[in-house]
């Protein structure tokens, strides 16, 4: 209970700073502010001129959650891929993550094809982190994602939705997420949007699907809402289940190494991250 609680806390003074700098904020062409990130590029990545190899043919997109940046929490994540050989590409969407989840989608693609037409790869692969892990699913099922996109690897996603956003139900609750955050309300358990979206095949196209989670998970409530529809391109993996100490929980689990084993098992065969993969704890 103290962990939801700090999770909503920590929910609700980003809301409220983001009311305060999102009136300034540039927008997009479909009139989405975009955020202003002060930080830079994580690690190793947005190298425009990064050409992949052979052996590294998908350049790797890497997804933000909610309130976040293309670089805040991402460098180990990044270093780590770019030192796998990779070509590494980070998105800023939707004012931080809290945008309507559509809109973002529409970012996201724009960015792909921003990639493949700097890189002249034909598929990108994708990296997300809660939201991040999500959204693309989105632009994979729904706007012609599927013929792009390689693999998809969610670090704790939202897929579910998750029962700690509070009750859209209540006037307070649902003016507050509606008007600062849609995409919080679109991330509850049992939303329209994610009903729509895991209506039918969650798992649509050739795309190979990976997810990470964490059972100390206190923002994706329960943390196996995490999990997709089991086939054959699709791993599901609880990282406390192959290294029981690791302590990573869902804002640090894109740093933790056993998360990042995982996504380079992932991302480095064909198919999904194979579910017996032992990493080294």
């Amino acid at each position: 209970m103290r962990r939801v609680l700090g999770a909503l806390s920590v929910l609700l003074s980003s809301l409220l700073l983001l009311t305060v700098l999102g009136a300034a904020a540039p927008a997009d062409a479909d009139g989405v502010p975009l955020p202003t990130n002060p930080f830079g590029d994580p690690t190793g990545a947005n190298d425009w001129s990064c050409r992949p190899s052979a052996d590294r043919p998908e350049p790797v997109v890497i997804v933000h959650g909610t309130f976040g940046d293309r670089k805040s929490l991402l460098d180990d994540l990044s270093a780590a891929m770019v030192g796998e050989g990779f070509c590494v590409f980070s998105v800023d969407y939707g004012n931080r993550g809290t945008g309507d989840v559509r809109s973002s989608a529409r970012q996201l693609k724009r960015f792909v094809t921003r990639v493949l037409g700097a890189t002249g790869a034909a598929k990108v692969s994708m990296v997300g982190h809660s939201q991040g892990g999500m959204m693309p699913r989105y632009y994979i099922k729904f706007l012609g994602g599927a013929r792009y996109v390689d693999d998809l690897v969610g670090l704790s996603p939202s897929n579910h939705g998750t029962t700690v956003v509070g009750d859209p139900a209540k006037p307070l609750t649902g003016a507050l997420l509606d008007g600062l955050c849609p995409a919080c309300r679109q991330q509850a358990a049992g939303s329209p949007f994610l009903t729509r979206l895991n209506r039918g095949d969650e798992t649509p196209g050739r795309v190979s699907y990976t997810q990470v989670t964490t059972r100390y998970d206190e923002v994706v409530v329960p943390y196996t809402s995490a999990y997709l529809a089991p086939g054959p391109r699709t791993t599901n993996v609880t990282i406390q289940d192959s290294c029981p100490a690791d302590p990573a929980e869902h804002v640090l689990i894109p740093m933790s190494r056993t998360a990042i084993q995982w996504t380079l098992n992932a991302l480095e065969r064909p198919g999904p991250a194979d579910p017996s993969f032992r990493p080294a704890c």
